[in-house]
């Protein structure tokens, strides 16, 4: 259920992106000096950039209704990547262990 809704809006070639964001949210889990506050607007903004990579690396930009359209595809499909993301890490950390849930990120 949850696969199909993920496929209605994010684009199928950038469902890679969910994982690599997941993976990415990780490190900066384990990474010390980064609060887990801001790791989710990390993923974000990191969602957004990869996205605008791709976008721009396969859309024709030849014209300003083009590279509007661009740029609306590739920041929306980052934030939705982003927020997959942090909702999968948010299902698997509920899953697990019933001790450790209702607290923190």
């Amino acid at each position: 259920m949850t696969v199909d809704l993920f496929k209605e809006f994010v684009k199928p070639e950038l469902l890679v992106l969910v994982a690599v964001l997941y993976f990415v949210g990780m490190g900066l889990k384990k990474a010390r000096n980064v609060p887990d506050r801001y790791i989710p607007y990390l993923l974000g903004a990191i969602g957004i950039v990869l996205s605008v990579v791709y976008v721009c690396a396969t859309s024709v930009l030849d014209g300003w209704q083009a590279v509007l359209m661009a740029v609306f595809t590739a920041v929306t499909q980052g934030i939705l990547c982003a927020g997959c993301s942090v909702y999968v890490n948010q299902l698997l950390k509920q899953s697990g262990d019933s001790d450790d849930k209702g607290g923190g990120a």
